[in-house]
């Protein structure tokens, strides 16, 4: 079945979150339609859709006219089998204690370590980006300094590898929240692939805005693997949220942007306890003060 995607720019979110409206009215239907910001400063944000058959060009033409957009770049992709190309290109990975891998590489994993599967099916946040693998290798040097998380929250979980990898290691529950449904469906799936079904609690929610992580505050630690601008906005709750002393490992940032973070984390009672750059991303961890 052919895909066909159809993007466009336009500045401001409020726009951009209109369109995306828009765009998921128009026929032929889209199956998906994204609006994402653009982290580069330039305060764009792109909005696009996936077809399963040819866009309306004139319908398409009249949305980027109404919304002071750019024209809509339209193309169409290959036929891709893209479980079997992530099994054939995502090999395991090694974060310290953490190994994450696929079930196809089940024969692969090694002797002592805390393996985490993740399907290739459900393969973003595997562990091969610089972010997620950042975060990992921060948890692996928290526990080894001899910190044990108690009251421990992933906010913005993806498939919950980083809530996986906290369960692994220390007793109790770890509460996994992300605005996508389909994402807690993923994270609630990886945990009970996992045997840590009822260990990881997964719930839809934007930053801590639930009664189940209300319930589960003061937290000592806090994973939040997501994009500059929401973890600004969230610094106020984070500080709220973690108890004195607890830490929040931090990730999602090109390396020109932790500056920006650390800031407004200061402001709002952390400091500095690590920072690793892997490649163009940062990790921090912070503490609260």
């Amino acid at each position: 079945m052919p895909t066909f995607t159809a993007f466009t720019t336009l500045t401001g979110k409020a726009p951009a979150d209109a369109l995306g409206e828009a765009l998921e009215r128009i026929q032929p239907e889209p199956m998906g339609v994204g609006v994402f910001e653009i982290e580069d400063g330039s305060g764009l944000w792109e909005v696009g859709g996936y077809f399963t058959e040819a866009p309306d060009d004139a319908g398409l033409a009249v949305l980027a006219a109404a919304f002071d957009a750019k024209p809509f770049v339209i193309s169409e992709l290959p036929e891709t089998d893209w479980v079997a190309k992530v099994k054939r290109e995502l090999a395991p990975v090694a974060a310290g204690r953490f190994f994450v891998y696929g079930s196809h590489d089940a024969d692969k994993v090694p002797e002592g370590c805390e393996p985490l599967l993740i399907e290739a099916a459900m393969a973003f946040g595997t562990g091969h980006h610089g972010t997620t693998l950042g975060c990992l290798k921060a948890l692996d040097r928290l526990a080894n300094d001899g910190f044990v998380g108690k009251r421990v929250a992933d906010v913005g979980c993806g498939t919950a590898v980083l809530a996986m990898g906290a369960a692994r290691i220390w007793p109790g529950t770890v509460l996994a929240s992300d605005i996508d449904a389909v994402a807690v469906e993923v994270a609630a799936a990886n945990a009970a692939a996992n045997g840590l079904e009822g260990r990881i609690i997964c719930v839809e929610a934007a930053g801590f805005d639930h009664p189940d992580l209300a319930a589960g505050a003061p937290y000592d630690l806090v994973f939040a693997n997501i994009l500059k601008a929401p973890l600004i906005e969230l610094a106020p709750d984070m500080g709220a949220q973690i108890a004195p002393g607890g830490h929040a490992i931090l990730s999602g940032l090109l390396n020109e942007q932790a500056n920006d973070v650390i800031a407004a984390y200061d402001a709002a009672g952390f400091e500095v306890h690590t920072r690793e750059e892997i490649g163009e991303w940062t990790t921090l961890t912070l503490t609260r003060r």
